[in-house]
């Protein structure tokens, strides 16, 4: 796989969307480039873009990008409520996949480089990019913003990375570097007071604040780590904020920060109100925070993608200030290739009405997987009822982790209704490949080869993973809520469905495939699963016989 990086180029205009679309519209012209997201803010007067792809493309369309700012935005005219010190204020690569901080802090120096070089405009490098570590944090390579920047680029030791010691009082200074993921959110207040925010923003941030101990000045740290906070006032919301920079959120995700926030505001008076996401957020920060807020009313956790963000949403008020819509939010789902959930994204009806068409595909495969996610959602829900039974409030947790459980296995199955398809639809190129030359001859069968194998493992991995769920399904039958003892019945009948189905698929695939040893090997592994389906059902069925008792 290709390696991708992330640039988050942040430009000093929030206001005039026709500017905002002309530094965009570069961005656009790159082939291996995907613009996910463009976030004007209208009181920092200031535009977040995101954009993702290949390290060379990416790196070209921050040029052009940043080229086009410089021309179009004069930073002597700029006022806004964000630190700044340029037309392209800070324009940070982040690795997303198959690279390392290290190759990307190459790509972010190219980059730089090329930008003093070009365009006559001061760098600076920040983070894993900069060599220098006495330098490397943003918020002392900004400190003093623009208006500072005139006497602070004459100092010999902020003599830009790259490009002129000369104050550019157009375009002003770019920093440009390569971080982790970051996340910049903003917590509402119930308050206009901008000293009583920044007051609660030093009591959470890791910098914290100096205090004066015995005569002396000391630091007295907040309570986050890896968190950047100050207070504002946002004019066009009338509220104060906490500006946040969550920079490692497996050290503290979102949910964290807002709680802890809360607690502060609450010791001086001050009501949080709700809280914005700037830019892009990954997927895991929405559903571990509407894991979180469930687990605080002690409520099963074990529910869907799109319910845990609803309660991450709702839980935070993240559209206290406007709409908040994951579609357009969430870098995995921007990312998402819409035709690998093309049948599941379908109506029940219009899936049905696919699966009965002249077209072979959805086949057998894709309805066992999909039989199989109905089996283990019906233990789901048996587990969920059972979490919120009256009088088992102590068991609330044991139910939930069978949920969650069950979640993760749905989800599994509901992806290879579409592989186990897609597994058929590349058998189907591969045999429409030309065959003319013996060149030709060869590259056929190996791609014919190739796919056969892909849709021997996609029905295989159904298998695998319809048994493995009947674990849920069993203990729901257990100890579950007996009102709902049927469903983990039908719930059983649908996992033994799946496997058996799915293992069809793997014997009319494995057919056409040369390597007997391996179809040998899959074949015993198949036999082996669906046995055990077979006999675990028995099971199954037969504590479902003894509380039905008719």
């Amino acid at each position: 796989m290709q390696p991708i990086i992330e640039c988050v180029p942040n430009f000093s205009e929030g206001v005039d969307l026709n500017i905002i679309k002309q530094i965009t519209d570069q961005i656009e012209t790159l082939d291996g480039v995907r613009l996910l997201n463009v976030d004007p803010g209208k009181a920092t007067n200031r535009t977040v873009v995101t954009f993702v792809g290949n390290p060379v493309a990416v790196i070209e369309a921050a040029f052009l990008a940043i080229k086009k700012a410089g021309e179009l935005i004069d930073m002597s005219k700029h006022k806004g409520e964000h630190p700044r010190m340029g037309a392209t204020d800070v324009c940070p690569l982040i690795p997303i996949a198959n690279i390392s901080m290290e190759e990307t802090a190459k790509y972010a120096q190219r980059l730089a480089e090329r930008v003093g070089k070009e365009l006559q405009i001061p760098v600076y490098l920040y983070e894993a990019a900069q060599p220098d570590k006495t330098r490397s944090n943003l918020s002392v390579i900004r400190a003093g913003e623009y208006e500072g920047f005139f006497k602070k680029i004459k100092q010999p030791e902020w003599k830009p990375d790259f490009g002129p010691a000369e104050f550019d009082a157009k375009r002003g200074g770019t920093v440009i570097g390569a971080r982790d993921f970051l996340v910049a959110y903003n917590i509402n207040l119930n308050t206009t007071s901008t000293r009583r925010a920044n007051a609660i923003a030093f009591d959470v941030r890791e910098a914290g604040r100096n205090i004066v101990v015995n005569g002396e000045k000391v630091n007295k740290p907040g309570t986050l780590k890896s968190v950047k906070a100050i207070g504002w006032y946002i004019e066009e919301y009338g509220v104060a904020q906490i500006s946040m920079n969550l920079t490692n959120i497996n050290t503290v995700p979102v949910h964290i920060a807002f709680d802890e926030v809360c607690k502060k505001a609450d010791a001086r008076g001050i009501r949080v109100t709700g809280s914005e996401l700037v830019g892009l957020v990954p997927l895991k920060s929405l559903t571990d925070a509407g894991k979180y807020f469930l687990q605080k009313q002690k409520r099963s956790a074990g529910v869907s993608e799109k319910e845990l963000i609803k309660i991450a949403v709702r839980s935070m008020g993240l559209d206290e200030l406007g709409p908040f819509k994951p579609e357009e939010r969430v870098i995995e789902y921007l990312l998402k290739n819409k035709a690998d959930s093309k049948l599941v994204n379908m109506t029940l009806t219009d899936f049905a009405d696919e699966t009965a068409s002249e077209s072979p595909a959805p086949g057998g495969g894709s309805i066992s997987a999909y039989v199989g996610a109905l089996g283990v959602s019906l233990a789901t829900m048996v587990a969920n009822l059972s979490s919120h039974k009256k009088g088992w409030d102590d068991r609330w947790e044991e139910f939930s982790q069978w949920a969650e459980k069950g979640e993760q296995y749905k989800n599994e199955l509901v992806k290879l209704v579409d592989a186990d398809t897609k597994a058929f639809n590349q058998i189907m190129t591969a045999f429409g490949l030309p065959k003319s030359t013996d060149e030709e001859k060869v590259a056929r069968s190996k791609a014919i080869q190739e796919a056969t194998l892909f849709a021997i493992e996609i029905p295989l991995k159904v298998m695998e993973i319809s048994y493995d769920s009947m674990e849920v399904i069993k203990a729901m039958a257990e100890i579950g809520n007996p009102n709902s003892v049927s469903d983990a019945g039908v719930g059983a009948l649908c996992a033994r469905s799946a496997v058996m189905g799915a293992f069809m698929n793997v014997r009319i695939n494995a057919s056409g495939y040369d390597d007997k040893i391996f179809i040998a090997e899959v074949l015993n592994r198949g036999r082996e699963i669906e046995n055990k389906t077979i006999a675990l059902e028995a099971e199954i069925l037969k504590i479902i016989d003894g509380k039905l008792g008719n």
